[in-house]
């Protein structure tokens, strides 16, 4: 199967029910998606369908076919960070940094869809677990980014 992964085609050869999270980390090398929970409720392997956020640990390489997937290797457009990133790294919101790429997508995606929501909303709608409890640094974040 041929799959668009970071605006790049490539080719996998893997069963279609194999989890997406595993084609891009073992298959393709792309490991900044992480393995949190493996049911789809942590956030940690979220990466982006045509640009909505979708945790990839639950969702087949055929439900990808045809559409493109981005993941956090894929965001930094020629080397430069995300705003979302920059506000990430300015406020110290990473301790183990193991769920960031999660967080980071979700945030992108939000964007995507609202363009100007409110801090504590994006943060509501987050909805990635975090066991360092890196919380009140993302909310400092995304104040700071959406000006909240």
């Amino acid at each position: 199967m041929n799959l668009l992964v970071n605006g790049s085609v490539r080719s996998v050869e893997s069963p279609p029910d194999k989890p997406l999270l595993w084609v891009l980390r073992e298959d393709l090398g792309l490991t900044g998606t992480k393995y949190g929970c493996g049911i789809g409720r942590c956030g940690s392997c979220m990466v982006h369908l045509d640009g909505v956020a979708v945790p990839s640990c639950m969702l087949p390489l055929a439900a990808a076919e045809g559409l493109a997937v981005t993941t956090i290797e894929g965001v930094a457009a020629g080397g430069r960070i995300t705003m979302v990133q920059q506000a990430w790294l300015d406020h110290g919101v990473s301790q183990c940094g193991y769920c960031q790429p999660g967080m980071i997508m979700g945030v992108l995606a939000l964007l995507g869809e609202s363009p100007r929501p409110s801090a504590a909303g994006a943060a509501a709608r987050l909805n990635v677990l975090c066991r360092c409890g890196t919380y009140p640094r993302v909310l400092k974040a995304l104040r700071a980014l959406l000006g909240s």
